[in-house]
């Protein structure tokens, strides 16, 4: 029999199985994009990952903002995020430290900023998928119109006594004491603890609880550029001072027997017969530390309240003991008989000496040569008060409780 073909069959079976084929296709596409495969949902409800961070990054100040505040202007935050990194630099690449803290959400500067100076801040902040973000900012502190400084003794590199105290007068009188503690600092090599104690508002001074050890490395470092002093009066300088510890000289001076004991190291080097405060005119008692050396200088009573009394146009080897006008000084005018055996001076402690200083053989000339900056003088059994702490050099006459409180 014969098989009659139906025109098109052929064709048409063809269509059939690619349209099966593309059904069951599209079947599984569709499975597989239903839902993800963790039963998880994106942010957008559909499964989606952000793409971009929800942290958002707040700087204060603004960017480009100029006249800022050194003091409490800079903060750094992060909502619904958590701070990674925050990075803040002046224009010479110098890094101001900070922290950041409330558990990633803020983070402000360890210390004060720089007056007149522009800095850049680069913050990162990451959300709860681990996506950052970040900000760049720039701004300009204030330029202060009144300014201060400390005017500090001993000099940078200087050997000086073990009584010296570092010592610093600020040129306007400090209302904000504690912020400007927190620019300066003062270290020892080997360390000792050291305390500041000021004496009125305008004068801060460090020492340790016991004198200088010999050979001790001091050093002065003062940040006080951008410190606000006083309401509008900012400090200005950023310096370093190191000084040195020489060898232990401490001299006691007993005005009842009128005689002077040199100990080195703690080893009496010499005794000198001396003359100390008249009655009406007795020398301060307690420890003094020698601030000043004048091979020659003029002594003239109407500055120290003796008006009219004495005025010396040439007092050989003077080394000045407190800022009301005590010496120990060469005495040329008291025969050298009154050494060693009467007290005739104005408060002052007198050695022999020749007019002029030119002799190298008499007591002040020797005891001068002897004698450095920063070496103790301590006057015993003068019928007067002790010295202030606060009458030059001289805070060892104040406790150690007194000094620190």
């Amino acid at each position: 029999m014969t098989t009659r073909r139906i025109p098109g069959a052929a064709r048409s079976g063809r269509k059939g199985l690619l349209a099966l084929l593309l059904g069951v296709s599209l079947m599984a596409v569709a499975a597989c994009g239903g839902s993800d495969g963790d039963g998880k949902k994106g942010e957008d409800g559909k499964g989606d990952r952000p793409k971009t961070s929800r942290a958002v990054v707040t700087i204060a100040p603004r960017d480009g903002a100029k006249g800022v505040d050194t003091s409490g202007a800079l903060k750094v935050t992060s909502a619904q995020g958590t701070l990674s990194s925050v990075k803040v630099k002046d224009a010479k690449g110098t890094a101001v430290e900070g922290e950041i803290a409330q558990g990633g959400k803020s983070w402000r500067p360890d210390t004060h900023l720089r007056s007149d100076t522009t800095y850049t801040v680069d913050a990162v902040a990451k959300d709860a998928h681990g996506l950052t973000a970040t900000k760049h900012t720039t701004f300009t502190t204030l330029r202060p119109k009144n300014t201060f400084v400390g005017v500090y003794t001993p000099e940078d590199g200087s050997t000086v006594g073990v009584g010296m105290p570092v010592s610093l007068h600020f040129t306007r009188g400090i209302t904000h004491p504690a912020d400007v503690e927190k620019g300066i600092k003062v270290s020892a090599s080997p360390p000792v603890p050291i305390e500041g104690h000021w004496f009125g508002n305008d004068r801060l001074d460090f020492r340790p609880q016991e004198y200088w050890k010999p050979g001790t490395k001091v050093t002065l470092r003062m940040d006080l550029d951008g410190i606000e002093g006083r309401p509008g009066v900012y400090g200005e300088q950023r310096k370093s001072v190191t000084f040195t510890i020489g060898r232990s000289q401490i001299s006691v001076v007993d005005a009842k027997s009128k005689k002077m004991t040199v100990k080195r190291d703690g080893k009496t080097i010499k005794t000198i017969p001396i003359t100390s405060g008249a009655p009406g005119h007795e020398t301060y008692n307690g420890k003094m530390v020698i601030s000043e050396k004048h091979p020659v200088t003029r002594m003239n009573g109407a500055t120290v309240g003796f008006d009219g009394e004495y005025d010396i146009k040439d007092v050989p080897h003077a080394m000045r003991l407190s800022t009301s006008g005590t010496f120990i000084h060469g005495n040329y005018w008291a025969g050298r008989p009154t050494f060693g055996s009467s007290n005739v001076s104005h408060g002052c402690v007198g050695l022999f000496d020749q007019r002029g200083g030119g002799d190298s053989a008499t007591p002040a000339s020797w005891f001068f040569r002897k004698s450095i900056i920063g070496d103790v003088v301590i006057v015993k059994n003068s019928h007067d008060q002790t010295v202030q702490p606060d009458n030059g050099l001289n805070g060892w006459n104040m406790s150690w409780e007194k000094w620190k409180a």
